[in-house]
C-alpha cells in the first residue's frame, strides 16, 4: 500500500459569475466546491493516491453535498466531523485582460471557524498515516482553528509522520489578532517539506529575491542568488528537507509563464519554464504543485529532478481546468513532461 496522506483544512463553496462578468453584474452565480487542502486531496485521489480529508462541515444538506462531492472524486471523507450551521464561502471575480481577479471571503461563523481543539480524534486518524498536509489557511480563520491545527501537528510529530506545509498566506484573512508571520514561521519550523509561491517566500522571510519576469520559455534564472537564498532559509528552518517554490509571471490574464525551483539536501534544481497562452482558471495552481510533489515521493523515490518536473507539470495543466480541483490524470501529467 502506498503512503497514506491526510490533508486538513476548510472546505469552501465558491461563487462566481459566468462569462467574466463582474460581481456587480448579472443576477446568477455559478458554484463550485474548493479550498486549498481539499484541492490537494482531490488531486492526489485523481492520481490514485491513498488520501483522507479532514474538516468540519455543517450538519445539513449543504455540508453533506460538499462531502459527497469529494467522496465521488475518490477522497476518503468518512471521518469528516459535523456541526455548526453554515459552510464557508468565497466570491471570485476572474481576471480579464488588464483587470486583476478579486476574491471576497465570507467565512466568519462557519463550521470550520467554530472548530475547537479536542473535536477531531487526531490520534485515531493519524495512527496509520504517513504524511499530514496543512497550510497557512488552516491557522488563519480563528484562534480556535489555529489551536486545532497545532494540536494536529503535535500528534503528527508524536506519531512520527512527515509534515507537509503550504505557506498559503492570505492577507484578507487573519482577522482574530494573531501575528500571521510569527504563526506561519512556527508552522514552517515543524514541517519536513513545504511549498510557497515567490511572493509568499519573500513575505515570510522578509528578503527580496531575483525577480521572475519571463515572457517566453528561454528566460535565464539567476541560480547562484537563489541557491544562497535557499541555503540561508534552510539554516533558519533546518527540519525542512524539501523547499518547493512556484514562480509565475502574469503577462496577461490568459498568458502566464510558470516555473519552479526545488531545494533539497543542499542541491537546488530548476524546472523548465512553461509558456501558457490560454489560461482558463489559475485558482488552485499552488495546490496542484503541492499534490504533484506529494505524489512524486513514491512515484519517483530516487529522482529529485523528476519530482520537481512532475509538480510543475501538474500545476501547469491546472491552469486549463475550470474550478478549484486539478482533475488531470497521471498519464496526462507525464505526457506534458515529455
Amino acid at each position: 500500500m502506498a503512503k497514506k496522506i491526510v490533508t486538513f483544512g476548510e472546505l469552501l463553496l465558491r461563487f462566481s459569475k459566468l462569462d467574466h462578468l463582474r460581481l456587480t453584474q448579472g443576477d446568477m452565480f455559478t458554484s463550485k466546491y474548493g479550498g486549498s487542502e481539499a484541492n490537494v486531496a482531490v488531486s492526489l485521489a485523481t492520481l490514485g493516491d491513498n488520501v483522507e480529508y479532514i474538516t468540519r462541515l455543517p450538519d445539513n444538506a449543504i455540508g453533506k453535498t460538499a462531502m459527497e462531492n469529494l467522496r465521488q472524486l475518490g477522497v476518503d471523507t468518512h471521518r469528516i466531523i459535523y456541526g455548526g450551521t453554515r459552510i464557508g464561502t468565497y466570491y471570485l471575480e476572474p481576471a480579464a485582460g488588464m483587470r486583476a481577479s478579486k476574491v471576497i471571503y465570507d467565512r466568519n461563523g462557519s463550521a470550520y471557524y467554530e472548530l475547537k481543539p479536542g473535536m477531531i480524534p487526531w490520534r485515531e486518524i493519524l495512527k496509520d498515516a504517513d504524511i499530514l498536509h496543512v497550510s497557512g489557511i488552516t491557522a488563519s480563520i480563528s484562534q480556535n482553528a489555529a489551536d486545532a491545527t497545532f494540536e494536529a501537528l503535535d500528534v503528527a510529530d508524536e506519531l512520527g509522520l512527515q509534515i507537509s506545509f503550504d505557506i498559503n498566506y492570505r492577507k484578507n484573512l487573519w482577522k482574530y489578532g494573531a501575528d500571521p508571520r510569527a504563526t506561519l514561521k512556527k508552522m514552517l519550523s515543524r514541517c519536513d517539506m513545504m511549498f510557497g509561491d515567490a511572493i509568499e517566500f519573500e513575505w515570510i522571510c522578509q528578503r527580496q529575491q531575483p525577480p521572475f519576469t519571463a515572457t517566453t520559455s528561454d528566460f535565464e534564472m539567476q541560480m547562484d542568488e537563489y541557491r544562497e537564498w535557499f541555503d540561508d532559509l534552510h539554516a533558519e528552518f533546518p527540519r525542512c528537507k524539501r523547499w518547493l517554490m512556484g514562480m509565475r509571471n502574469i503577462v496577461a490574464s490568459s498568458h502566464h509563464t510558470l516555473t519552479a525551483l526545488l531545494w533539497t539536501h543542499g542541491q537546488l534544481l530548476q524546472a523548465p519554464i512553461y509558456n501558457i497562452t490560454d489560461v482558463i482558471d489559475p485558482v488552485g495552481v499552488g495546490d496542484a504543485f503541492m499534490a504533484g510533489l506529494l505524489h512524486s515521493l513514491d512515484a519517483f523515490p530516487d529522482d529529485e529532478q523528476m519530482k520537481l518536473n512532475y509538480a510543475l507539470a501538474a500545476a501547469a495543466v491546472k491552469n486549463t481546468i475550470p474550478g478549484d480541483f486539478n482533475l488531470a490524470s497521471d498519464d496526462e501529467i507525464k505526457a506534458i513532461i515529455k
